[in-house]
């Protein structure tokens, strides 16, 4: 089901919003087709966000589109996409590697795409104006460095034993957080052991499943790195239930309200921040400037900084 909205950004796209009105006299069309809203808060915070922006500028209609985590749907989401002539298109890739072709076509029909929050695979990039979200490599980065200053607090760098709660398989954000995880713990705690990596698919019952198993497994765990926040706070549920959350370290890569509140009581050490509302509104600015001949980076990130229970203090409680 697809919904039409007229609109584009804030106060912060005005200018990009008089100089399309000035370029082409009529309103752009950009649709966008996300990965699974609906899945978790972050998705659903990101949609609403999203609208908003939209809703702030009369001179850009979107197309807003859901895969709702279907490979094959969201192709046939691209194609209809392509099919309407829309100016530009805003895909959030339910797989990094399967939506190429799609990808490659709407190029091909001249239509440019923005990749958003979630790349896809290296061998599309050709096809790609531009990719507006997180530095997920970086992320998975900052928290192996979270993980390894509290072991070095705690003074257990040299004998931690650590296990990965991945996101969904295929995912290139679950995919880039792990790899910057796996390259940096061993550059920053040599010592540091990773025993096991199982997926939690960015749900919270799965992941607590993944970390029960775990626990009946191990029983020296001294670290828990997960995907983000929803599928860290199963873990530590799971941990909670079996008596052992108060000798484990626990750390996400996306922050979310209910690891932010576990920090709150103590339960929960540190995370990335990262803004979903900040996320929405890079993808849409990006798509008008890319549509308004304006030189746009191709990997457009923003900043996600590490947040623990040290520094939480300043920053506020995430909106998902």
């Amino acid at each position: 089901m697809k919904t039409t909205f007229a609109a584009t950004l804030v106060a912060t796209t005005a200018l990009a919003g008089a100089a399309l009105a000035e370029q082409h006299g009529e309103k752009m069309t950009i649709g966008i087709t996300q990965n699974n809203v609906g899945v978790d808060s972050y998705q659903t915070t990101y949609e609403r966000a999203f609208i908003e922006a939209a809703e702030a500028n009369d001179m850009v209609e979107t197309v807003v589109l859901d895969a709702g985590g279907d490979v094959a749907r969201q192709i046939a989401q691209m194609e209809d996409l392509i099919q309407q002539e829309v100016d530009a298109i805003i895909i959030w890739p339910t797989n990094g590697e399967a939506v190429i072709p799609a990808v490659r076509k709407a190029s091909q029909a001249g239509i440019p795409v923005i990749v958003t929050n979630s790349n896809i695979a290296e061998q599309g990039f050709d096809f790609v104006a531009s990719f507006s979200g997180p530095d997920n490599i970086t992320q998975g980065a900052r928290s192996a460095e979270i993980m390894c200053d509290k072991f070095k607090a705690d003074g257990i760098e040299n004998e931690a034993r650590v296990v990965q709660i991945s996101g969904q398989p295929g995912y290139t954000t679950a995919i880039e957080r792990a790899q910057g995880f796996e390259e940096r713990l061993p550059e920053v705690c040599p010592n540091v052991e990773l025993v096991e990596t199982q997926p939690g698919d960015w749900n919270r019952e799965k992941s607590q499943q993944v970390m029960e198993a775990f626990l009946v497994k191990y029983d020296d765990i001294d670290g828990v790195y997960a995907g983000d926040d929803n599928m860290g706070v199963g873990a530590l549920n799971a941990a909670k239930a079996a008596g052992r959350a108060e000798d484990i370290v626990f750390v996400g890569a996306t922050n979310f309200a209910v690891g932010y509140e576990a920090m709150e009581a103590g339960e929960y050490w540190g995370s990335i921040y990262q803004s979903p509302v900040d996320d929405a509104r890079a993808a849409l600015q990006t798509a008008i400037d890319v549509l308004n001949g304006e030189e746009v980076p191709f990997l457009n990130y923003f900043d996600t900084p590490k947040i623990t229970q040290e520094n939480m203090g300043d920053y506020e409680k995430p909106v998902f």
